[in-house]
């Protein structure tokens, strides 16, 4: 997957998990830019990432992700393996 294919699933699961067809995430956003991003939609978040992508992230993964970009990151280094 190029980083674009990555970028454009990982707005489907977002608009999906957050009910909200404007939404449209970058290497920079972060919970403080989604008005409904709560610890919840964070779990529901990275749940529908790992079906979407086929695969777990880690405690610490999940745990150290500080934005959007960094997601998308282990998720194009996973695709990678």
């Amino acid at each position: 997957m190029t980083k674009e294919q990555v970028y454009a699933a990982v707005n489907e699961v977002f608009r999906d998990v957050f009910d909200d067809d404007s939404i449209e995430v970058n290497d920079a956003t972060t919970a403080d830019d989604i008005e409904d991003w709560d610890s919840l939609e964070h779990i529901n978040l990275i749940l529908a990432l790992e079906v979407r992508f086929g695969f777990k992230f880690t405690m610490g993964e999940v745990t150290g992700m500080k934005n959007v970009g960094e997601a998308v990151d282990m998720i194009m280094q996973r695709g990678q393996l």
